[in-house]
């Protein structure tokens, strides 16, 4: 059985293959310095992982791997638009760089690649790896949508956050660990628990996300961090605070949103949530649906140096720093 390592190799070799055409040179030079930044690939990365686990050829889940992370990337692309981003992985978005009306066209052009590896997958799981291809993308979509409806919308519940990052994050990773199950004829019940797996996995990963956000490194996370605070996202911590303060701290939170100089605006937020221990109640929360994920894992009828390497992955992404 490959190490992680060793899978993980077998992806920056996949995607150093990836070939994106030349001309029109402004519709793909922006997709292919997307493509080209790495990132984490943990998507690809998940759908190994599950297709080795389940004994399966990883040969027959690399097309679901490519088309998964392909688009992964291409919802990055829109995101960054939607958000105002600047930074991505450490350098400017394709937004900043080319401008929105490119990331967009470019962003629709990775989502029809993406459906091109799809495509490749062989003909006895291909209608499986669509079905769930489409409802994934789907499901991101729509979790996108409550995203930018939560900015306006006064009164957002915790339950209401967590169903919206489940389908915005939490779908995707377990669409991928699926993906590598269904590409090594698991059965149907063993699908069904990785899926549920890596939906809890999937929600703890976006609250530790949630969490850097506020309190990471920017030089190890890769993007601004506080952005979270700067455009006033209803995230679990902001969430959490307005659930625990009092009425004078509400006052002052309120104020603190408010304010103008995004430095200063940071620094009286994050303030805040220190006075309301929302920094170990946001960790308390990741770990809760982390035991979740466990116990789903603890529960497979899988040898325990399977359950092991999974385990490691997904401790990995739940337990970072970027």
């Amino acid at each position: 059985m490959y190490s992680l390592e060793e899978l993980q190799s077998q992806i920056t070799e996949l995607f150093s293959r990836v070939q994106i055409p030349d001309y029109p040179e402004n519709l793909y030079q922006p997709i292919s310095y997307s493509m080209s930044q790495g990132g984490k690939r943990i998507r690809p990365l998940l759908a190994f992982l599950a297709c080795q686990v389940f004994d399966g050829k990883i040969s027959d889940v690399i097309p679901a791997s490519l088309g998964l992370e392909i688009f992964h990337n291409f919802t990055l692309l829109h995101d960054d638009i939607m958000d105002d981003a600047p930074i991505r992985r450490g350098i400017p978005t394709v937004y900043k760089k080319w401008g929105a009306n490119t990331a967009i066209l470019s962003g629709d052009t990775m989502f029809v690649i993406a459906y091109e590896h799809i495509t490749r997958s062989n003909p006895k799981i291909l209608k499986e790896i669509l079905e769930l291809f489409n409802r994934t993308a789907r499901e991101v979509c729509e979790g996108q949508q409550l995203d930018m409806d939560f900015e306006k919308q006064k009164n957002v519940t915790i339950g209401e956050y967590i169903e919206m990052i489940r389908l915005k994050t939490a779908v995707l990773i377990a669409g991928s660990l699926k993906s590598g199950a269904i590409s090594a004829s698991a059965s149907i019940e063993m699908q069904v628990a990785i899926y549920n797996f890596g939906i809890n996995i999937g929600i703890a990963f976006q609250l530790m996300d949630d969490l850097l956000d506020s309190y990471g490194d920017e030089k190890i996370f890769g993007k601004k961090t506080g952005n979270d605070i700067i455009t006033n996202k209803k995230t679990f911590l902001y969430l959490k605070a307005y659930e625990k303060a009092d009425f004078n701290v509400k006052k002052k939170l309120d104020a603190a949103f408010l304010l103008k100089d995004n430095n200063l605006k940071v620094k009286k937020v994050t303030s805040l949530f220190d006075n309301l221990n929302i920094k170990p109640e946001t960790e308390m929360i990741i770990d809760y649906y982390s035991n979740r994920a466990y116990q789903i894992l603890d529960s497979m009828n899988l040898e325990a140096n399977k359950k092991s390497i999974i385990m490691e992955l997904s401790q990995k992404l739940v337990r970072r720093n970027y």
